[in-house]
């Protein structure tokens, strides 16, 4: 059962501060986009991988790609305005029958999670990665006053990869463009569906990088790994 990759890479990143967008910010000595490739580059099961990014940046990732010599990448393509249009575009060039959905700046999620996660969606057709909050979470209105505090034990905060059968997730981007609806992540889409989501708990290392405070952790799990090896 073939499996393919789509890595939104599109995005600038303001929330980071930087004139670089922080897919391109260096961990250790390269880009944070080159260590979430090879994640997926590695691992036994995953056939093709394409990337989408904005139009300008096209040949700057071709060329990383190639000077990394990356052989699962079979396409480098044009994003949309928003992540969910850049997937939707991503999923015209993927001919797998499943498709792991993950972020470009995503660079520690590991060959076991996705293990784990392919094994779920292959069962149900729709799974994804989260983690069980740790902290108490509480419902604000505008004006900053507390409406409730939902049950701790019954929130996840979700992550990716987020992994479907990919007639499925192709399906759920076509009714959302059709219906000019736009949502946070592609799992939302396969719900609207009305289909079922199973979740597969993932790793608290698995951090997205959006503020400058994620460089830092970042670094310090990088090296953890890296003394670990």
């Amino acid at each position: 059962m073939s499996v393919g990759v789509i890595i939104p890479a599109a995005g600038q990143g303001k929330r980071m501060g930087t004139k670089e967008s922080k897919q391109f910010l260096f961990l250790d000595d390269q880009p944070v986009l080159l260590h979430t490739l090879r994640v997926f580059e590695t691992h036994p099961e995953v056939g093709e991988i394409v990337v989408v990014t904005r139009e300008n940046e096209i040949g700057r990732v071709t060329g990383l790609v190639e000077k990394a010599g990356l052989k699962k990448v079979t396409k480098v393509t044009v994003g949309g305005r928003e992540r969910q249009e850049s997937v939707y575009q991503g999923l015209k060039w993927l001919t797998a029958e499943w498709v792991l959905v993950h972020d470009a700046v995503r660079p520690f999620v590991s060959h076991e999670a996705i293990s784990r996660l392919l094994t779920v969606v292959r069962m149900h057709g729709a799974a994804i990665l989260a983690v069980p909050v740790k902290d108490t979470v509480k419902q604000v209105d505008s004006a900053g006053i507390v409406e409730m505090t939902p049950d701790r034990n019954r929130l996840w905060a979700v992550q990716t990869p987020q992994a479907f059968r990919t007639d499925l997730l192709r399906e759920a981007h076509e009714q959302a463009a059709g219906q000019e609806r736009t949502v946070t992540d592609d799992s939302m889409l396969v719900e609207l569906l009305g289909i079922d989501v199973r979740v597969v708990e993932g790793e608290y290392t698995n951090i997205k990088l959006t503020t400058p405070d994620d460089l830092i952790l970042a670094e310090a799990i990088y090296q953890m790994r890296r003394n670990k090896a």
